[in-house]
């Protein structure tokens, strides 16, 4: 075989999220309703969990699998205090985006509003612990407009003592 393969394999990007969580076989099947996601490949791994799975949202692939801790400790967020990191996702239409993971079980940490930077923007968080920021961009700023924006949207929030 003489062709080259490809450091970043087709449909990957550089940095590509891989996700543990409790039930894995529970979590493709709420992504697939909560962000259209496309299932790509599933491997099955001991006692009927998943060891790995691809799935497609839009044109980004997340990995998961199921927790091992028995194999080093590979624990979601529901097994501790959470996690500190959000999956931020571009739509076209982050309204019915946003309503459709609600819908499919996600919980609301941010309500969906317009925010100073020009998104319009919310936070969720999945059945397995996940933060997932959605938003669509609606309004290209200079930085002089975003900080004055940010400025206002700021002097309107409570001080906190």
């Amino acid at each position: 075989m003489t062709d080259k393969v490809k450091a970043v394999p087709d449909g990957f990007h550089t940095i590509t999220p891989h996700l543990t969580v409790r039930d894995a076989k529970r979590a493709i099947e709420f992504y697939q309703k909560a962000f259209g996601a496309e299932v790509l490949g599933v491997a099955p791994g001991p006692g009927d969990k998943v060891m790995h799975a691809s799935l497609k949202i839009g044109d980004s692939i997340l990995m998961l699998n199921d927790e091992f801790p028995e194999f080093g400790g590979q624990l979601g967020p529901s097994a501790t205090t959470g996690s500190p990191v959000a999956l931020h996702v571009y739509l076209d239409d982050v309204d019915t985006a946003f309503q459709r993971a609600v819908s499919a079980g996600a919980s609301v940490k941010m309500p969906l509003m317009d925010q100073f930077w020009g998104d319009r923007y919310g936070v969720v968080i999945d059945p397995f612990g996940h933060r997932w920021s959605l938003a669509t961009h609606t309004r290209d700023m200079s930085p002089e407009e975003m900080e004055r924006e940010q400025e206002k949207a700021f002097a309107k929030m409570p001080k906190s003592a």
